[in-house]
């Protein structure tokens, strides 16, 4: 049951990546100072992490995947409400709604897998 998460934390970072990597070269993101470059590092760090998690079966990676698309949303949330470092997005495009689904799949899954990291630690304990 395991696989099916990291597969779904790592098609989840790894959406999230492409719709970052699309909107920094295709978008203008690229010109925009201080996002573009977060947009670019989001990209790669999604790429990264899903590598990990498919490969490196530990917790930490699974808080990765629940920080990354944590962070990334909260950031979204600010841009379309009160601005992120000048940015100000209106949830109008494909991009847009991908890039939500993407890290909301990021979030529940990374979260799936580290409370069952919790709960097998725990009853490995208990079985001591």
């Amino acid at each position: 049951m395991d696989k099916w998460w990291r597969g779904l934390a790592a098609a989840g970072l790894a959406g999230s990546a492409l719709v970052h990597f699309l909107l920094y070269w295709d978008s203008g993101y690229a010109d925009i100072d201080v996002v573009g470059p977060l947009f670019l590092l989001n990209g790669v760090a999604g790429v990264v992490i899903a590598l990990a998690v498919l490969f490196w079966q530990h917790w930490l990676l699974a808080l990765a995947a629940f920080g990354f698309g944590a962070a990334t949303l909260v950031s979204y949330f600010l841009a379309t409400t009160v601005g992120f470092f000048g940015v100000h997005d209106r949830f109008t495009s494909q991009f847009e709604y991908w890039g939500v689904v993407t890290e909301v799949l990021c979030v529940v899954s990374g979260l799936i897998l580290l409370v069952r990291d919790l709960r097998s630690r725990r009853a490995v304990t208990v079985s001591r």
